[in-house]
């Protein structure tokens, strides 16, 4: 199932001029009601919406016509959205809300360690999944705008090297000893906090922060699951990598070299 086309407008200030872009939200899920109901609610926030009942077919047209963002249902016919998101992570950093069940945590932390940037326990507010796909998008636009992402306290350089890691936010890129790690918006941006200032500890209140600049609620567990994610990537390329360290209680700091 696929249609429900709409043009994006009245968009968010910090979204201004996305409407050229047509901004693009997938919707995947195999309850009718759900795609027709999400997807009146995002056409009238002004965004546009395609819509696919199976993952099987969702993944072919995610890879050949790349939307802005992509909101998944775990449970599905053909191919659910774990394996979804795990062959769309293969090809594509593209922005990824997941849909769990309210009482399964196993959903949510296996959606996160497979590259999801966020998840909404079913069943869920459309005023919530809403702020938390206008969030990701804001986080997202500097990359696609080719401008770097900054903050009042920490200005972000054009590039940022670190000993043995270069990051360019403008054309989100990622290197460790010259290879290429492929992160998400959220694993980019909790890294790119870290790198900034070596050495210094920051708690997961200040790498939400970082990630979540829009006050969306996330918890623990979610900035705890990235770093567990973006520690696989960089061992993939270094089996030795040890350059974000955990201090139990504290948070997280970055020190290569």
């Amino acid at each position: 199932m696929e249609g429900n086309t709409a043009d994006a407008a009245a968009l968010s200030p910090e979204l201004a001029g996305a409407e050229a872009r047509k901004l693009q939200i997938a919707l995947v899920d195999d309850d009718r009601n759900i795609l027709t109901t999400v997807s009146i609610a995002l056409q009238a926030e002004g965004f546009a919406t395609r819509l696919y009942s199976d993952g099987e077919t969702a993944l072919k047209a995610l890879l050949d016509n790349p939307p802005d963002l992509a909101v998944f249902d775990i449970k599905m016919p053909k191919m659910d959205g774990m394996e979804l998101l795990r062959r769309l992570r293969a090809h594509s950093p593209m922005p990824v809300i997941f849909l769990t069940s309210k009482d399964d945590e196993s959903d949510e932390e296996a959606g996160l360690q497979l590259g999801a940037d966020d998840y909404i326990a079913k069943p869920f507010s459309l005023r919530l999944l809403i702020a938390r796909i206008r969030a990701i998008l804001r986080r997202a636009e500097p990359l696609v705008a080719g401008a770097a992402p900054a903050s009042p306290a920490d200005p972000a350089p054009a590039t940022l090297t670190r000993g043995r890691l270069f990051m360019d936010p403008a054309r989100h890129q990622v290197t460790w000893q010259g290879e290429p790690v492929s992160l998400t918006v959220t694993e980019f941006l909790i890294l790119e906090a870290l790198a900034i200032r070596p050495g210094v500890i920051k708690s997961r209140n200040q790498l939400m922060d970082a990630a979540y600049p829009d006050d969306v609620f996330v918890d623990d567990r979610t900035v705890d699951s990235h770093i567990k994610r973006m520690r696989r990537k960089f061992k993939v390329v270094d089996p030795a990598f040890n350059a974000i360290d955990t201090l139990y209680g504290a948070g997280y700091s970055f020190t290569d070299g």
